[in-house]
């Protein structure tokens, strides 16, 4: 099967480009932007997600026989454009946020540059991988942010395609999760995995003692046991008769976890169990892991709810033309004006202005064309937000690859300090802070 990734996009994208390729346009330079007009669920806060992934499908957006073969045969384009696509590759630029930053409504996420053929077949895969994991980032640092100190671990590659339950893992771990069950994510990306035992493995033995002894026997004691496959205070006895006070944990997937969790705990405490850790898992999201804040409940596992952004399973994001060259060679900012789904022309250029570390806008500085991005001089209390992802044509490396999602790990946890408190509530609201744009002649 090819690795190309070219074809992972939809047929619009190349019949605009084999009719740009007929009436001339197809070389205009262009200027298109990916963002979000809102923010999905009435969310306070975007975590951006995905863009190392992005970076590295690029690198196999190449047209092979295989693909243009598909496309002779099915008469998808030209064989003009067949001609063209045989050839391509991205050759422009793209600045965009950090993998882990913070974004609000018109936040440009993505500024790709280049000539339309260039750009435009990218509208797709960028949307596709963009979408997804800042919907599970997001969702994902809610419930971080629920979490507090309290590790969570992700476990909802049952309730996800195969691929994208690795990108979910992915996401999660870039907004504040400290582990994942799913090893292909752990090979790929470089993330802490963890698992023990389902309950199939209780049922598997002929008592609950039997399953017990067999995995502290594999595993050793610091082991976690499920205790509730049948009577929870029976479980949790047996599980300290087995391994003794020094068992590592128990895990609780079921019942009221707040009475439960209460009852654990005591009866850990009492059999002299006073380190033994509780893991609580059962459908969990934000709400439910805020409601556990005061609960003796030291870890957290969670599974559908994160995979499929917590309700949201898109961020909304759209990707835009918002200049172009025109037919005398001169720079035109375009924007599509229709109601409620409007964008804003030109190039933007984004800061966050902090008052005291916390931030109070998001500020996008606007110019008509494609002058030079505003020079962060200008605006002495703003943090920059954009930085290079692709040049020239060529991904910048150290975006990509474990060492990428651990530095978006440490910037999100990083920036996600900057938030205002009212930013933290988990209740539907207005953004946590106003989208300000600016003309670039003001400045």
């Amino acid at each position: 099967m090819s690795a190309s990734t070219a074809l992972l996009t939809d047929r619009y994208e190349l019949t605009m480009l084999d009719a740009a390729l007929r009436d001339g346009t197809a070389r205009r330079h262009c200027l298109f932007e990916l963002f979000a007009r809102r923010l999905s669920g009435g969310r306070r806060f975007g975590v951006v997600g995905g863009t190392g992934r992005l970076l590295g499908l690029l690198r196999e957006f190449r047209f092979g026989e295989d693909e243009l073969r598909y496309l002779r045969d099915e008469r998808v384009v030209s064989p003009e454009a067949v001609a063209y696509l045989e050839g391509y590759r991205f050759t422009g630029s793209i600045t965009g946020y950090r993998e882990g930053e913070l974004y609000f409504p018109g936040s440009p996420v993505l500024t790709v540059e280049g000539s339309f053929a260039d750009a435009v077949i990218l509208e797709t895969i960028a949307l596709s991988v963009m979408n997804h994991d800042s919907a599970v980032a997001t969702a994902a640092a809610r419930m971080s942010v629920a979490a507090g100190d309290r590790p969570l671990a992700e476990m909802g590659s049952r309730r996800a395609s195969e691929s994208a339950a690795v990108a979910a893992a992915r996401a999660a771990y870039v907004a504040g999760f400290s582990a994942t069950s799913n090893l292909e994510a752990g090979r790929r990306w470089g993330i802490p995995t963890m698992g023990t035992a389902a309950h199939s493995w209780t049922l598997l033995h002929d008592s609950e003692e039997d399953a017990f002894r067999a995995q502290v026997d594999a595993l050793g004691p610091g082991t976690t046991l499920l205790v509730d496959t049948y009577d929870i205070e029976r479980g949790v006895e047996t599980a300290i008769a087995v391994a003794g006070t020094g068992l590592g944990g128990v895990r609780i997937d079921s019942g009221d976890l707040p009475a439960v969790a209460a009852s654990v705990r005591a009866q850990l405490d009492r059999l002299g169990a006073t380190k033994t850790r509780i893991t609580v898992t059962s459908d969990l999201d934000e709400y439910a892991i805020a409601a556990l804040a005061a609960s003796p409940v030291d870890a957290y596992g969670v599974g559908t709810s994160v995979v499929t952004g917590s309700g949201h399973p898109t961020a909304g994001m759209v990707y835009k033309l918002v200049a172009r060259q025109g037919a005398d060679g001169g720079w035109v900012s375009v924007a599509k004006t229709a109601e409620g789904k409007g964008s804003q022309g030109g190039r933007k250029t984004a800061f966050r202005r902090r008052t005291d570390g916390v931030a109070q806008s998001e500020l996008i500085e606007v110019s008509d064309g494609f002058e030079q991005a505003a020079q962060p001089s200008a605006y002495p209390d703003a943090r920059p937000l954009q930085v290079p992802l692709v040049i020239d044509g060529e991904p910048v490396a150290e975006h990509e690859g474990p060492a990428g999602v651990a530095a978006a790990r440490e910037h999100h946890l990083r920036v996600r300090e900057e938030l205002p408190i009212r930013a933290l509530a988990l209740s539907r609201s207005d953004p946590a802070i106003p989208t300000v744009y600016v003309d670039a002649g003001d400045s």
